[in-house]
């Protein structure tokens, strides 16, 4: 028999009395911040404190008496366990016959029923669907309300960190630079006023970071901007001394994050204003439109021009991204040789293992924090994609199979991200084909040449030919863009070849710089990534038009002891060997340990 868990179905109970009292009859909570981050805090976790599941997905939905949560594949298992004896029914995303929440908020509610949430956690696409879906009924909606701040007492505080000046000549441009071109798209949009609510994008513009979401250097933060101010709303407590005498002198004009929702409510408005639905949250994206309408001018949706200014680095912010990549690819080579001259004779787990390397890391000067968790997965761990193992749930690492290393950090001058996947005994034959397979498409791709226009769906075949050829496939994107001392996944470019409907396409150019990541895959045996990073750059103009390709900014060895040369033709082969010449002359003047440099000769020799 399930024990009752009875913490949890006394919150839920005194949900649904603030519920009962602020008259919603259905209540949804997801899984985000006010800024739709990669990462939550833990002031944002409303849906893990009703329901118990602490997954990284999951929405919950209540009503007086229903509870149930929706997650994906990746959690069911983690979901039931955590929610026995809660009372919430677990909606297995996907399946066949579950609902999903639009669909069975239509089935269940009643003609003048209210649905609630937080509009300020629920991002804009979303609730603009709840709104289609819901269109048939006559529901009303109350999104300006967090019930948490009725029921959780000891909730803990919003992040709230010391922000941080980067000089000028760190970023390669000023803000006053950078916020004239903001301005002359503003015009070319026909904008008197712009809100950004992009975390990284406001960050990049004023030249401004934080520590506000985990292993991204932001702050909470909204900016307003017309063509003579500019409004930067953040936490009070976070503007030091140095913040606010840069903030005086460029002319950012602070103001307190929670005063954002009153000044865009009270704002006057004497033109159209511009605004990027997929980077704002429901209830400010509502706010905005009420206001416009009332004031007689126009919402316009349009992406937020400082998303590709941010992705094209400059020449500063690229000589300074190559030099970090460097150091860190020493710091991965010298790891690297550590897990192989030590497996099988010191205790070694999936967790020690990281620890290992996020150590030798955090040694580098001007290192400022990872830039995700280091995910070390060993043998079938490394089939799913994004394992993490915890120091209580971690795989002994033996002198057999392989160990899946994907990790970086962020230092100042740049944001890293690299995989390597590292024999440590014996392989078979196929795992021996995949995982040669899987180095000839990231080099493929990276040395591929391709016409200027291309985005990541023309070239993403070039990762995915030697597998396809094998009939294997690996069920993610193959690059994603790197932010500049930023986020670790940027946008608006990436290389994928299936594109959904809504999603956007961006043109690939000089400048950008993407992750090569192609894989393996092969559930309860084997997993395989080779991850280097890459920037694009100019090859030749002729008659036919402008070419580009890409440079590696990744330089640590491939393991030939998983390379089968049966599968490779000589263009392969040499492909191989002229990047492991790179790395040797790249890599080995950094390095001083005699042995270590000796292993590294032998681990690029030409084949």
């Amino acid at each position: 028999m399930v024990k009752e868990n009875t913490v949890i179905k006394d919150r839920l109970e005194k949900l649904r009395a603030a519920m009962a009292k602020n008259g919603i009859d259905y209540y949804i909570m997801p899984t985000s911040d006010y800024h739709n981050s990669e990462y939550s805090a833990d002031f944002f976790k409303v849906r893990e404190y009703f329901c118990g599941f602490d997954g990284s997905n999951g929405t919950l939905v209540v009503s007086q008496n229903f509870a149930g949560m929706w997650t994906d594949g990746r959690y069911f298992i983690q979901a039931e366990n955590q929610m026995k004896g809660t009372g919430v029914e677990l909606f297995k995303m996907l399946n066949p016959g579950v609902p999903t929440i639009a669909e069975f908020l239509f089935d269940n509610m009643k003609d003048g029923e209210t649905l609630g949430f937080d509009g300020k956690v629920i991002s804009t696409s979303v609730g603009e669907n709840y709104e289609k879906k819901l269109s048939g009924k006559a529901v009303k909606y109350k999104i300006d309300k967090d019930l948490a701040e009725d029921v959780w007492t000891d909730r803990p505080a919003l992040p709230c960190h010391d922000m941080y000046v980067l000089s000028d000549e760190l970023c390669g441009r000023s803000f006053k630079e950078k916020l004239a071109n903001v301005r002359s798209k503003m015009r070319e949009f026909g904008a008197t006023a712009h809100l950004l609510s992009k975390l990284d994008d406001i960050m990049w513009l004023t030249n401004l970071r934080g520590n506000d979401v985990e292993c991204n250097p932001v702050a909470l933060a909204y900016a307003y901007i017309t063509f003579d101010r500019f409004v930067l709303f953040v936490q009070e407590k976070e503007v030091t001394d140095e913040v606010r005498a840069y903030c005086d002198k460029v002319g950012i004009e602070l103001k307190d994050y929670h005063e954002v929702m009153n000044f865009i409510s009270e704002v006057k408005l004497d033109g159209n204003v511009l605004c990027d639905k997929r980077n704002t949250n429901f209830l400010t994206y509502k706010t905005l439109l009420d206001r416009t309408k009332e004031a007689g001018v126009l919402l316009k949706n349009e992406k937020d021009p400082t998303e590709i200014m941010k992705a094209v680095k400059n020449e500063t912010e690229l000589k300074n991204i190559r030099e970090v990549y460097l150091k860190d690819s020493v710091v991965l080579t010298k790891f690297i040789y550590w897990v192989k001259k030590n497996v099988g004779k010191i205790p070694m787990t999936e967790y020690t293992a990281a620890e290992k390397l996020d150590g030798m890391r955090a040694a580098l000067p001007g290192f400022i924090e990872l830039s995700f968790p280091t995910i070390s997965a060993y043998k079938a761990n490394a089939a799913m994609a994004h394992y993490e193992a915890t120091k209580d749930n971690a795989a002994e690492v033996k002198a057999d199979g392989m160990l899946l290393v994907d990790s970086g950090a962020t230092y100042m001058g740049g944001t890293t991200d690299v995989t390597r996947t590292i024999v440590v005994g014996k392989i078979s034959e196929e795992i021996k084909k995949h995982y040669t397979a899987t180095v000839m498409g990231m080099l493929n791709l990276a040395s591929s040449k391709f016409m200027e226009g291309c985005t990541g769906r023309n070239v993403d075949t070039f990762a995915r030919m030697a597998l396809w050829e094998m009939g294997i496939d690996y069920n993610h994107g193959t690059g994603h863009g790197i932010g500049y001392m930023l986020n670790v996944h940027e946008g608006p470019h990436n290389i994928r070849w299936r594109f959904n409907e809504g999603m956007h396409e961006a043109v690939l150019q000089p400048g950008m710089i993407v992750s090569d990541e192609p894989g393996v895959y092969i559930e309860g045996s084997h997993g395989i990534r080779i991850e280097n990073i890459v920037e694009v750059v100019e090859r030749e103009t002729n008659e036919y038009g402008r070419f580009l390709g890409f440079d590696h900014l990744t330089y640590a060895p491939i393991d030939f002891e998983a390379i089968d040369k049966k599968y490779m033709q000589p263009k392969d082969i040499e492909k191989l060997n002229n990047y492991h010449k790179m790395v040797y002359e790249k890599v080995s003047p950094f390095i001083d340990d005699e042995d270590v440099k000796s292993w590294l000769k032998e681990a690029t020799r030409a084949i």
